[in-house]
């Protein structure tokens, strides 16, 4: 861990304790709970990710381990406040770090691509020849009655 993340995680670890010296009459302070989550996991992961090349941000064996890192650190906030987790707080805070670090990734974490020739070939080829061949059976369907009447 570097130091700059041991001396954030210490700091923060330090205002957890003391917020749970003042006891607070409603359980969680939603508000105070947003700043931690804040000013204590998003320090880290945001320094996490600055030491990952950029191009390996969409890299989910890259980033596995620094996001699970963030998810257990606003576990761990929420639970040390007498907080729910997750909770809308949460939720708004992880839709702001993927439209942040992972708004360029796929969800699959591949790019999408069309499938092969011989895969579309079929798809396309088939609807089109049912369509040709309904419509000249209607047409010869359609001369045959003629010639009866």
């Amino acid at each position: 861990m570097a130091p700059e993340s041991a001396a954030l995680l210490k700091a923060g670890l330090v205002l957890l304790v003391a917020a749970q010296a003042l006891p607070l009459a409603s359980g969680c302070n939603r508000g105070f709970y947003e700043r931690m989550i804040g000013d204590l996991c998003l320090a880290k992961f945001k320094l996490d990710m600055g030491g990952l090349e950029r191009g390996l941000w969409c890299s989910w064996p890259d980033t596995t381990e620094i996001y699970e890192g963030l998810t257990n650190c606003t576990y761990q906030v929420a639970l040390r406040m007498d907080c729910f987790w997750p909770n809308q707080i949460v939720d708004h805070f992880f839709m702001q770090i993927h439209r942040t670090y992972f708004h360029d990734c796929a969800l699959t974490g591949r790019l999408l691509h069309d499938p092969p020739i011989g895969v579309l070939a079929p798809f396309i080829a088939v609807p089109v020849l049912v369509t040709l061949l309904m419509t000249a059976l209607v047409v010869w369907r359609s001369k045959r009655t003629e010639g009866l009447l």
